[in-house]
Formats: structure tokens, sequence, C-alpha cells
């Protein structure tokens, strides 16, 4: 059984500029724990490979008493050297994750629109991405949450010391059955293949 349970992510100034810092505000419930709960938000930078995703920052919780926690994720913006030209421009996603003792047991991701605020470089745009020129706009209505089985304090394990349900995962919208619906719809028109394996658990 899970010992940590995400309740709310709340995606702060939203829309913004891309070199602007991402910030979300995350609430949890969680029993005591013995060690301090790893979270990391990462950018992806590319739909055709895991090789352009860039983790942007890295914080540790804790310690983690009985009951409910709130705090603000601050992470600075993607490294624009990282992000293939062509892919700069459009639809990508945001992950944020939580590790215990080095394993991931929840995964939050956003879609988010990277566009120029212009009209005129929406419809003509340089042949260069102008970076500086981008607003990054985070779909927060709809965060996609994927929770794996970890082994934690008291889990029985196997011989080798893992979960006996290892690798299992549950895909569940924060919103409930209206927002699953309108993902679902999401998904069939987005075009970022990569972008929805990354929140499943083939991605592992």
């Amino acid at each position: 059984m899970a010992k940590v349970h995400i309740t709310n992510v709340v995606v702060l100034d939203n829309t913004s500029s891309f070199f602007n810092p991402f910030r979300f505000e995350l609430t949890f419930d969680a029993q005591e724990l013995q060690e301090d709960l790893e979270w990391k938000v990462i950018y992806v930078g590319s739909a055709e490979s895991e090789e352009h995703d860039q983790v942007l920052d890295t914080i540790y919780v804790g310690p983690v008493l009985e009951g409910r926690h709130m705090f603000v994720f601050q992470a600075d913006p993607p490294d624009v050297s990282k992000i293939p030209e062509q892919d700069a421009v459009g639809v990508t996603i945001v992950l944020l994750t939580c590790s215990y003792r080095g394993q991931e047991f929840v995964r939050v991701g956003f879609y988010v629109n990277n566009d120029y605020e212009e009209q005129e470089m929406r419809e003509n745009p340089p042949p260069k991405p102008l970076f500086d020129k981008l607003v990054r706009n985070i779909l927060a209505s709809n965060p996609r949450v994927t929770r794996f089985q970890i082994n934690w304090d008291d889990s029985h394990t196997n011989g080798n010391g893992v979960p006996e349900n290892n690798g299992h995962s549950d895909e569940i919208m924060i919103d409930g059955p209206s927002t699953l619906q309108q993902q679902d719809s999401m998904q069939d028109t987005l075009p970022i293949d990569y972008g929805i394996i990354a929140l499943n658990e083939n991605s592992k």
C-alpha cells in the first residue's frame, strides 16, 4: 500500500514566458517515512527520443511525518541548446516525479504548448526558433497521474528485495472521469507519441 498520495497539483504563473521558471504547488498526504522524498521536474525536449529529456531540478523533502504536506516546487526553464530546433515550437510534456529510496512511485504529466505570442509570428514562424518570443502554456486542467508499486519500509518483497507486484502501475486522473474523457480525446489529436508513452508503465 502506498504511503504517499498526491492530492493536488496547482500550476502557478500560467501562462508564462518560455524563460520563466516552472512553479508547481504540490499537496500530498503521507504516513511517516524513514527517509526523504526525491522530487524531480523533467522537460521532454523531443517527441522522438528520451535523450532530449532534461531534469530541470531535483529536491529532497523531509523529514516526512504523518499528515498533509504542501510545498512549492520551482525549477529553471530548459536549456534551449539541448532542444532540437524542430521541436522548440508546439506541444510537449513536463513531468513531475517522486521517488523513495531511489524508486519512482508516482509521475504527474502535463501537456505544454510553446508558441509565439504575436499572431504574425505564429502564421509565419522564423526559420530558427526565437525562444525569447515564445509563450509557454501548461494544460493545467488535465494532469495524468501514473502510480507505481515500490518497496516501502515494511513492504513484502521477493527473495531479491523487490516488491512482489513490482512493475504494476495504475493510471488515474486527478479531476475524475470527466477529465479522463477529455484527456483521451486530446490524445487522439496531439502529435506527440513519445509524450503519451512517457506517461505509462512502458516508459520504465
